[in-house]
């Protein structure tokens, strides 16, 4: 019993530098809305210059102490100005990345001066024993938690009772507004990455006693601290530093009494941070912009001669090479396939995930025992390395189901972290007797001795035809039906699952895709010697690997290559000690400066600048061949503009295809079910917006609903698609039951619509926002489009509906340059495509001028009557319902009040009522339906 209370009192501690690291990113967090991932390095800065200043320069150590979080403070100050001020109207991938990127310069600075060893620190808060309810523990442990309780409470009077308090909470509600009252976002964020940076610096100097001084310990306390902000929802201090010393103690008493299994311990920082983010399900409450946009993609497309010519070229420089420069290839080639995995699942699906060195640890320990305890040959074990990660990486992918942004990314490096610990630093799982890791022995390829030891250049040639292939199969992925679904999920969610797609098979086969190429990775870099050693795989890598997709641009092929190039034991690092000897030392550090100035000057990388040079290269080559390939190659830039480029992957194809389809294939099912909705009941806590609402659409028919503002219009077409689980009621479309129906199975069996935002994906073009709602691939289309994309003409209904919704010429252009007009016939057109049943249209005519919106109505009138769709039109232009509709449904507090012919609507008393309410005559003539 004294044991348990003694290892208590240590875990607090420890729990009480948790809590105090964590009020550092809380402040942060706060007062700019971004979540500070290089609050670690910052706090080990400060730390190292503390120490350096007591131990090298005999300064006393309080005035070092002063000077240790001065500059934290001062780093974390020029962290928000030169780095994420700049980066405030970029995406949110983007500011994440820009605190990834201080922390692999700030790391890359102390590794080349300090080394990564562990230095032993003195204690100088009192360190006498003291005796508490029969247990005795260190004096410094009851310190501090007094130090983190004091300052605990300060921050909590600081914020719920100052002026600069009201004003943080103000800026982070709304800076709009905030502004508007005198406030400035700037001055704000700026005071709180400074006062959350010196917390960093002060908790790492009173840390560094308890774990040792090192730049790994004091950086990784980042899982540890970011799962008791958790705790405090990123706003409670009192609750964050509860939930920091829960987490130590819960920690000490493993320690103790959990030893047997290996990074038990460790690994609560990422049990908490799970059930946390997983429990609540969704994410963070982080700032945007209506200027954000995400990362550019590539096209996917492939030129075969370049790409013959390139293969050729190296496996010439290749077998010409030294051994050495033979290991430099190897390792460019490996990480680019560590950073194409990125691309796969951040890139394409906008996943955020930090585990790409994890999952390549998964696939080396699979392989490795495969070869080790059951003597598989290379290409077995390199199969079961591949496929037996995938599994794992799916794992990994299950917290995306719920959480996305910068939720997956500590949930991921979490997982990784977790898995390190547990599996990849326990002996008894990695090593095989008598070696430092598990030993493979020599390998052969199909009889062909190609072992990395003895033939460093055959080995490179294989990791060359892999590299080389997996990038083909990635490419395929892009320019598929597949691929168009990631987009579109990593475009917007909601209006993906509005078209029949399954968000989350798409998430899950982007993570396993992903996981597959990262395991490969992994084979190749265990099996090039004779024992996979899993010191190779460290988890934090996986912030490095981010980077550089960052740099090489994290939507584009061309950039794993070249990105690669800047990290250490690469060609790039080899080339730079050709130059002035010595530089590859530096090349972490230069490779995360290079990843700042991308963020601030080009976020979209060094792929996109390639593609677009490549794009006017091929259309000046094309010009001078004459009209005929000037035309074309005008057709090609613009199948390309749909992305914003004509990439270096290539532009074989020119204008799309948009022949119509053979009649048998117009359409996956034919319109006319009739929807039966009865006693639909919204509840939203207290408030109900939808109460017993019932109503009947039947083919042909256009329905209308409406209603003063906040009569439940929206609400009821979300219940009705399944965008809201707080409805209750009875959804049925034919003969079909389809109210427990996720959204995407509402969608394909025959239920569409528009949002009253859009809602459209932004980064497609028109022609890929209507193939991603028409597109309907098989079951085998996710394996199939591996190898051989899947395609086809568009149908002939949504031909129709481009040519009804005047949308022929503007099928190449990007969404972004279209006109509001057309953004919004876009919207019901992409809605049309789907073939619906029924069709719920969300205020389609919102901002249209008069004569567009008597155009609109003729249209929505001939989708009913040449289509047999049946048609919800909510609308606030009564004028356009009372033309258009067949019927007319009035809602007033989510209650009907009226349902009738628009006749019948226009003298009904209670319609009257619900409009006029306490209006003047003359203005109850303007609104009277």
């Amino acid at each position: 019993m004294d044991d348990i209370l003694r290892f208590a009192l240590l875990g607090l501690g420890l729990g009480a530098l948790y809590a105090l690291t964590a009020h550092g990113i809380v402040l942060v967090y706060r007062g700019s809305g971004v979540l500070n991932f290089a609050h670690g390095a910052i706090g080990m800065a400060g730390a190292y210059v503390q120490w350096e200043l007591a131990v090298n320069h005999g300064v006393p150590y309080w005035p070092a102490v002063a000077c240790g979080v001065l500059g934290s403070t001062v780093l974390g100050v020029l962290t928000h100005l030169l780095v994420i001020r700049p980066l405030r109207r970029a995406s949110s991938l983007a500011r994440l990345v820009g605190t990834l990127a201080v922390f692999i310069v700030l790391t890359a600075v102390a590794v080349k001066r300090y080394g990564d060893s562990v230095q032993l620190v003195p204690a100088k808060l009192p360190s006498g024993l003291v005796e508490i309810a029969g247990a005795t523990v260190s004096e410094d442990r009851i310190w501090l938690l007094g130090i983190a309780v004091v300052v605990t409470a300060a921050l909590h009077t600081l914020y719920k009772r100052t002026l600069f308090g009201l004003g943080t909470t103000a800026v982070a509600e709304n800076q709009g507004a905030a502004a508007s009252l005198g406030w400035s976002a700037d001055l704000i964020a700026a005071a709180n990455w400074g006062l959350g940076s010196a917390l960093a610096g002060l908790t790492g100097i009173l840390i560094v006693p308890v774990i040792g001084l090192s730049v790994t310990g004091l950086t990784t306390l980042l899982l540890s601290a970011l799962a008791a902000a958790l705790v405090g929802r990123f706003s409670s201090f009192p609750v964050t530093l509860a939930g920091g010393l829960v987490i130590g103690v819960v920690q000490s008493e493993l320690t103790r009494y959990g030893s047997d299994v290996t990074g038990l311990a460790a690994s609560v920082p990422f049990l908490v941070i799970a059930l946390m983010l997983v429990a609540r399900g969704r994410a963070l409450p982080l700032r945007g912009t209506f200027l954000e946009r995400l990362p550019a993609l590539g096209t996917g497309r492939v030129r075969p001669v370049p790409l013959a010519l390139a293969v050729v070229t190296g496996l010439l420089l290749i077998g010409l090479s030294s051994p050495l420069w033979a290991d430099a290839i190897t390792n460019t080639l490996v990480l680019s396939l560590i950073i194409l995995s990125i691309i796969v699942v951040t890139g394409y699906a906008g996943q955020v995930s930090l585990a790409a060195y994890a999952l390549a640890g998964t696939g080396a320990f699979i392989a490795g025992h495969a070869a080790a305890d059951w003597g598989w040959p290379f290409e077995l074990a390199l199969l079961a390395g591949v496929l037996g990660t995938v599994p794992i990486g799916l794992l990994f992918a299950l917290p995306a189901v719920r959480t996305r942004g910068v939720n997956l990314a500590i949930i991921t490096l979490g997982l990784g972290t977790t898995l390190e610990t547990m599996v990849f630093q326990n002996t008894d799982l990695s090593t095989t007797p008598g070696s430092d890791g598990i030993a493979v022995g020599k390998q052969t390829l199909f009889g062909i001795d190609i072992s990395g030891v003895d033939h460093p250049q055959r080995y490179a040639a294989v990791v060359l035809v892999m590299f080389v292939a997996a990038t083909l199969v990635v490419a395929n992925v892009r320019r598929s039906r597949t691929g168009r679904r990631l987009i579109a999920v990593r475009a917007n969610e909601r209006a993906a699952a509005a078209l029949g797609i399954d968000v989350r098979a798409a998430k899950l086969y982007a993570f396993g895709l992903s996981a597959a190429i990262a395991a490969l990775a992994g084979v190749l870099t265990g099996f090039r010697s004779t024992s996979v050693v899993f010191a190779d795989f460290a988890s934090f890598e996986s912030i490095t690997a981010l980077g550089l997709a960052v740099i090489g641009g994290v939507g584009f092929l061309v950039g794993p290559l070249f990105a690669a190039t800047f990290a250490a034991g690469t060609v790039g690092a080899r080339f730079g000690d050709l130059v002035l000897p010595g530089l590859s030392e530096w090349m972490p550090l230069i490779g995360g400066i290079i990843l700042v100035l991308t963020l601030v000057g080009n976020q979209d990388g060094i792929g996109r600048e390639l593609g677009n040079q490549a794009a006017v290269a091929e259309r000046r080559l094309r010009s001078k061949r004459g009209p005929k390939h000037a035309d074309a190659a005008q057709d090609a830039a613009a199948a390309a503009a749909g992305t914003a480029e004509g990439t270096a992957e290539g532009d074989e194809s020119a204008a799309p295809d948009v022949r119509p389809a053979a009649p048998s294939q117009a359409s996956h099912r034919a319109p006319g079910l009739p929807l039966r909705v009865r006693d639909l009941t919204v509840r939203y806590g207290g408030v109900v917006a939808v109460d017993g609402l019932s109503f009947d659409i039947e083919p042909g028919r256009v329905v209308g609903l409406i209603g003063p503002n906040g009569a439940g219009k929206t609400s009821a077409i979300d219940a009705v698609t399944g965008f809201t689980r707080a409805a209750s009621g009875s959804v049925r479309l034919g003969d079909q039951d389809v109210t427990r129906l996720p959204v995407h199975r509402r969608a394909g069996s025959g239920l569409s619509r528009s949002f009253q935002s859009l809602e459209l994906f932004e980064d497609m073009s028109v022609l890929d926002n209507l193939y991603a709602a028409c597109d309907r691939p098989g079951p085998w289309a996710y394996l199939k489009d591996l190898v051989r994309p899947g395609g086809r003409p568009l149908p002939a209904h949504v031909l129709v509906a481009i040519r009804e919704f005047g949308l022929e010429a503007a099928l190449n252009r990007p969404v972004g340059d279209l006109s509001y007009g057309e953004r919004r016939l876009l919207a019901i057109a992409r809605a049309v495509a789907t073939s619906p049943s029924v069709l719920l249209l969300d205020e389609p005519a919102a901002g249209l001028s008069d004569d567009e919106s008597r155009e609109l109505a003729h249209l929505v009138r001939r989708l009913a009557e040449d289509r047999g769709m049946g048609v919800l039109l909510v609308e606030h232009d009564v004028d356009m319902v009372m033309s258009v509709c067949d019927e007319v449904v009035v809602l007033d507090f989510g209650r009907r009040i009226c349902v009738g012919t628009p006749e019948e609507v226009r003298g009904d008393p209670a319609v009257r009522a619900a409009y006029l309410g306490d209006l003047s005559p003359e203005e109850a003539v303007e609104v009277t339906p």
